[in-house]
């Protein structure tokens, strides 16, 4: 259905019948396949740009500056951008809610993003001294976060929700192939961070162009917009769990399946060198074992995610799969706890981005069906995205102990196991999604 369809004259396009913008109303027209194709290509530049760096470029960098002291620099340097990237999603979230420009509420912001982004990707590999490298990682952090927190809210805004699940399984799918591309560009420099840096911006700029062009972004007409009073915006950032319950049980499960994701990936490398002993054992080295189960991981998550976000959408079901996936991602958890061999590392890879991959797709259609009000879509995914960010802050402090103190690798990945279960067992919860 779209305004064409609806009897007698449509004088405001931007309007649907009740008074309420069309940027505003539940979409009900299914998106065309280039509109998807866009979002998926964003997704991947962004991806590629932001890993890239975090997994090799930033590391070199630091070693440039000092050898001795790279492990500290590194350190320095992604715990600030970490800390930008949580308070920079919900924020240029809410304002892409507030955008009145004519091209739309989400366009500028990825656009803006974009050229952020780049910009500080290629003045990051002039950077002079490790101030300036820290400074300009936060600024790509901004720009790739204005970028994410856009492209997220544009799902809720245009997709229907019987077609959510495929687009983010798609979309899910562009963040894993972004994140192989980050890799392949690190690989493909051999050491000139510089050169990796710009290839980086590159892929930053060229995820934008299909979207840009075609992205059917409605505009918020001025007159929607409420008023801007500073202590009613900071007090949107909270969204009340009394108020909006499921969304608080959303946000909880995405917490607790997101540490425990992160709690088993944390030590692989320790992992794979000191439990599986893997260059003793198969003449392996650790760090390329790492490649080898992070690129299984990687393929796993793209099949399932575009699979199991299909099969919701059919089902017309959320909450079955979500559990179901959680449950994945425990089992992956088990067989490293009690099969601490290289076989066991591969089929703990697989089962891994099976339950991940599934659970990424599904798990955003469930969250965008929970979202309180469609003007503040940007704002509550970015809330959201907290449950996202803060596992890679607390994850080491949950996995450090176990490793050290508690059990070692078996009570770790016992322990991811049981943090996941409760995040499946949560979802029971949330009532207005089936």
């Amino acid at each position: 259905m779209s305004l064409s369809d609806l009897p007698g004259p449509v004088p405001d396009p931007t309007v649907v019948r009740g008074g309420t913008t069309t940027a505003l109303a539940e979409p009900v027209t299914r998106v065309r396949p280039i509109w998807v194709t866009g979002v998926v290509l964003v997704n991947l530049g962004i991806n590629a740009a932001f890993f890239g760096p975090l997994q090799v470029l930033l590391g070199l960098q630091a070693a440039h500056f000092d050898e001795g002291q790279k492990e500290a620099i590194l350190a320095l340097v992604t715990g600030c951008g970490a800390a930008v990237s949580m308070v920079a999603n919900p924020l240029f979230g809410a304002f892409s809610d507030r955008t009145t420009s004519r091209f739309g509420r989400r366009v500028p912001w990825v656009l803006m993003g974009a050229i952020l982004g780049a910009v500080a990707l290629v003045a990051l590999a002039g950077a002079p001294n490790v101030a300036a490298m820290t400074l300009l990682w936060c600024l790509v952090q901004a720009g790739a976060n204005a970028m994410y927190a856009a492209i997220t809210a544009a799902v809720p805004d245009r997709v229907p929700v019987p077609q959510r699940g495929t687009v983010g399984g798609l979309a899910a799918m562009g963040q894993t192939v972004g994140i192989l591309i980050g890799a392949v560009i690190a690989a493909v420099v051999v050491g000139n961070f510089a050169a990796g840096y710009w290839l980086c911006a590159a892929a930053l700029l060229a995820g934008v162009v299909v979207y840009l062009f075609k992205n059917d972004d409605q505009q918020l007409p001025p007159a929607e917009r409420p008023p801007f009073k500073m202590a009613k915006f900071v007090r949107g950032f909270w969204v009340s769990p009394k108020r909006y319950p499921d969304f608080a049980w959303a946000w909880l499960t995405r917490l607790l399946v997101s540490t425990g994701n992160h709690m088993v990936t944390l030590y692989l490398l320790f992992f794979l060198s000191d439990a599986v002993r893997l260059k003793e054992t198969e003449g392996i080295e650790p760090s390329f074992g790492v490649l080898i189960l992070t690129g299984l991981y990687a393929v796993s998550v793209i099949i399932t995610s575009v699979l199991g976000g299909r099969l919701s959408d059919k089902m017309g079901k959320r909450k079955p799969l979500v559990i179901a996936s959680s449950v994945i991602i425990a089992l992956a958890s088990l067989i490293l706890a009690f099969a601490p061999t290289w076989i066991g590392g591969l089929a703990g890879a697989v089962v891994l981005g099976i339950g991940f991959g599934a659970y990424l797709a599904v798990d955003f259609a469930l969250i965008t069906q929970v979202l309180p009000t469609g003007l503040d879509r940007g704002r509550d995914l970015g809330v959201i995205n907290i449950a996202n960010s803060l596992p890679q802050v607390i994850a080491p402090l949950i996995a450090s102990p176990f490793v050290l103190y508690w059990g070692g690798y078996v009570s770790l990945y016992v322990a991811a196991a049981v943090i996941g279960l409760l995040g499946a067992v949560f979802v029971v919860k949330i009532k207005s999604v089936a």
